[in-house]
C-alpha cells in the first residue's frame, strides 16, 4: 500500500517537472523577432500609458509622483511675497506651471512612438538585459532633446500667461550666471519644462515596473512570453 502511494506521488512529481519544463522559456529560446516585437510592445505600452496619465487635466496637479513644484527661490521667498500680496500669484503660477505640463505632454506621442520604430535589435537586446529601468533609459535618451524643443514653447505660452513668469525670468536672467540658481531655474519654462519631461519618464517608468513584475498581466501575449523569460 506505501509503495503505491509513493508511486502515485512520484509519478505525479514527475509529470509535474515535465510539464513545467515544456513550457519554461528562457531568455535564451526568445528569437530576435520575438524580443524585438516585445520590447516595441513594452515601450508603445509606457509611453501611451504615460501621456494618457499626465496629458489630461490635473495630470500633473493630482499625481504627487509628479506634481511640479515652484523653483527653490521662488519658494524660499514665499512669505515675502505673501507679504506683499503677491501669494495668490504664485499659487496661481504653479497651477499654471503643472498644467503647461500636462499640456506639454498631451503632444508627446507621436514623437516616443517614432522611437519606438527606429527602435533595432540591439537596442531590444539592451533593454531586455539592461534592468528595471532600461525602457525609461531608451525613452529618455532617444526624446528627451527632440521632446524638449516641442515642450518649451507650449510652456512658454501657457505660463506667461501668470505675471509672475516674465517677472521671474527677467530676475533670473540677471543672476543665472552667478551659480545662485541652477540652470534649469533660470526661466519658468524651462523650469516646467524639465520637470515636465521627468514626470513622463517617471510614470514610463511606474509602467516598466508593472510590466516586468507581472508580465502576464500585462495584458499581452508577447510581453508575457518575453518579460516572462526574465523571471
Amino acid at each position: 500500500m506505501l509503495n503505491h502511494h509513493f508511486s502515485k506521488t512520484t509519478l505525479a512529481v514527475s509529470l509535474s517537472l515535465v510539464v513545467s519544463a515544456a513550457f519554461a522559456v528562457s531568455l535564451a529560446d526568445i528569437s530576435n523577432k520575438d524580443a524585438t516585437s516585445g520590447v516595441k510592445a513594452a515601450l508603445e505600452k509606457g509611453a501611451t500609458v504615460a501621456v494618457s496619465k499626465l496629458g489630461v487635466e490635473n495630470g500633473f496637479l493630482n499625481n504627487e509622483k509628479v506634481k511640479i513644484g515652484l523653483p527653490s527661490v521662488v519658494e524660499k521667498a514665499m512669505p515675502i511675497l505673501k507679504m506683499t500680496g503677491q501669494g495668490k500669484k504664485v499659487e496661481e503660477l504653479q497651477v499654471s506651471m503643472n498644467h503647461a505640463a500636462e499640456s506639454a505632454v498631451a503632444l508627446a506621442k507621436p514623437l516616443l512612438l517614432d522611437a519606438v520604430k527606429s527602435m533595432s535589435v540591439t537596442d531590444a537586446k539592451n533593454i531586455l538585459t539592461g534592468g528595471d529601468t532600461s525602457v525609461t533609459d531608451f525613452f529618455r535618451q532617444k526624446t528627451a532633446t527632440p521632446l524638449g524643443a516641442q515642450f518649451l514653447p507650449v510652456v512658454k505660452n501657457i505660463t506667461d500667461k501668470n505675471g509672475l513668469a516674465p517677472q521671474y525670468n527677467a530676475i533670473m536672467g540677471k543672476v543665472g550666471s552667478s551659480g545662485l540658481v541652477s540652470k534649469d531655474e533660470t526661466t519658468v519654462e524651462g523650469y516646467v519644462t524639465k520637470r515636465a519631461l521627468d514626470g513622463l519618464y517617471t510614470m514610463i517608468g511606474e509602467e516598466e515596473k508593472a510590466i516586468r513584475q507581472d508580465p502576464v498581466g500585462a495584458g499581452s501575449a508577447i510581453l508575457g512570453k518575453v518579460f516572462g523569460a526574465l523571471k
